[in-house]
């Protein structure tokens, strides 16, 4: 793979909780001169990701329900709908990891789902595909509990599997990816 190639695959991430206006500034500079895939904000730095790259390649991702997935259904919609409207182009949401652990599958769907839909209603307003990217928090589960996960995040419409959200303390293994 081509440093060109590898660069398009990049989610250049800052989702520290005293990450200045500087400290995004430069995150979407260096997205733009390495031609990454995307930024990956907090909500409330979505408005300067998007004064900074709306004119260029470089996608606006954002998180709801981050970093423990234990908000409301209805609370991931919501940010999920403010943050497309802020000119977000990607979400990545936290699964209801202690649902999904309780076997209250079809309530980790419906959490699912309510972000996948907020996001298809704001697509269409916002004239742009909106992409759902789900993290399960691989750290936290067991083998059986990741392939549930996985599939879920299928059936309720979601594009991708994240493995973590790099604040439960264990990450993704090379098994997990």
């Amino acid at each position: 793979m081509r440093q060109e190639e590898l660069a398009k695959s990049i989610d250049h991430t800052n989702l520290n909780p005293d990450a200045t206006v500087k400290d995004i500034e430069r995150l979407c500079e260096e997205a733009r001169k390495y031609n990454f895939a995307s930024v990956c904000v907090n909500p409330c730095n979505v408005n300067i990701a998007y004064r900074l790259l709306h004119d260029s390649a470089v996608k606006i991702c954002t998180v709801a329900g981050f970093p423990l997935g234990a908000t409301t259904s209805g609370a991931k919609a919501h940010e999920t709908r403010e943050a497309i409207e802020l000119g977000a182009d990607e979400i990545d949401m936290v699964m209801n990891i202690g649902a999904l652990k309780s076997g209250l599958y079809g309530e980790v769907y419906t959490d699912m789902r309510s972000v996948v839909e907020a996001a298809r209603v704001g697509e269409v307003g916002a004239g742009r595909d909106i992409i759902i990217k789900v993290i399960i928090e691989c750290g936290l589960l067991t083998d059986e509990q990741k392939i549930r996960a996985a599939h879920i995040v299928q059936e309720a419409g979601g594009d991708f599997v994240k493995t973590s959200t790099g604040f439960a303390g264990s990450g993704a293994t090379i098994e997990d990816v």
